[in-house]
């Protein structure tokens, strides 16, 4: 399948946005007289903020694979039986209550007084955010994993890779967000960041060994309902020229630029984070430039994991070709 920026962008971007948006829900609904962020509530409108912005750049830059962006609200009418409408739907959603708890914490700002703690109310909106963010990472992977043309796609792995690179630059953000406002690197979620990168190393080896040993399950033969062991070959190409079909899903990928952009990608997302993430936890006053290499080094792995996720994948209508 063709990579397009556009969507290898918006898939980073918007996962890391709804996982930093997903811990700062946690954090906020669990925090007690600010022991973990500090007291001031700007601190949580600051992440809240950032990780807004983060998913709306990704949503923006979606609509650049589009044909008519300006047609893109009718996906959203197809919600009973498309994962991309679904994902619409719970992406617009999800704006409610960033908003609602966006106003509560500027409270300060207004001259306002919010009380001591969050009341009951506050606490179901905290949780229908991280919900909702995470449902909307889910929905984006099973646009991809519903998809029974492109085998590769629908590996079981598919869903918890995209949830746990989302929960990863997600934390590995607030973290960030949390050492530049002055307070200490929490070393549980340290922890917890360091295993989400080694967790996810290895779901990664296992997807890739999964599509490199799995066979296509039909093949031209099958396609003509000949029987298991007849070979059917191509006389000659359908045409002379590319098309629509042979640019989005025939792109071809070399092996071994296969081979090294996986160990890039490795070496991105879990090996940087993971050494970066014991450095900030063994040296503190080191933690602010290291959370910063391992936020850039997990989106940059991220990227190129993405753009392997397209370009490996093979579209069974090539098998006419």
């Amino acid at each position: 399948m063709h990579p397009a920026f556009s969507v290898l962008f918006f898939t980073t971007l918007s996962g890391a946005g709804y996982g930093l948006l997903a811990w700062t829900m946690l954090l906020l609904g669990f925090d007690r007289g600010g022991a973990l962020l500090g007291v001031a509530p700007v601190l949580f409108l600051g992440l809240i903020g950032t990780a807004t912005a983060l998913f709306t750049a990704g949503l923006l830059s979606s609509l650049g694979h589009l044909g008519q962006p300006q047609r893109a609200w009718r996906a959203l009418s197809q919600w009973r039986s498309s994962w991309l409408s679904r994902e619409g739907v719970l992406a617009v959603l999800v704006y409610l209550p960033v908003g609602l708890l966006a106003w509560w914490l500027s409270a300060p700002l207004r001259g306002e007084s919010t009380g001591a703690g969050l009341d009951d109310g506050a606490r179901w909106v905290i949780l229908a955010a991280a919900m909702l963010a995470l449902a909307t990472v889910a929905c984006t992977a099973m646009i991809y994993a519903s998809l029974k043309p492109v085998p590769a796609w629908r590996h079981p792995l598919v869903l918890p890779v995209y949830l746990v690179f989302a929960l990863l630059t997600g934390l590995l953000l607030m973290l960030l967000g949390q050492r530049l406002s002055g307070g200490l690197a929490i070393a549980p979620l340290l922890a917890v960041a360091g295993g989400l990168a080694l967790g996810l190393a290895v779901m990664k080896l296992v997807y890739w060994r999964g599509i490199d040993r799995a066979p296509l399950p039909v093949s031209r033969a099958s396609a003509l309902g000949l029987p298991a062991g007849r070979v059917a070959t191509v006389f000659e190409r359908p045409h002379t020229e590319a098309n629509y079909l042979t640019t989005e899903m025939g792109f071809v990928l070399a092996r071994k630029h296969s081979r090294k952009l996986r160990i890039i990608a490795l070496l991105l997302f879990a090996a940087v984070p993971v050494l970066a993430c014991l450095l900030a936890w063994a040296v503190p006053a080191a933690a602010t430039p290291a959370l910063v290499l391992a936020v850039l080094s997990s989106l940059l792995g991220a990227l190129v994991e993405r753009w392997l996720f397209f370009a490996e994948a093979k579209h069974l209508v090539m098998l006419y070709y």
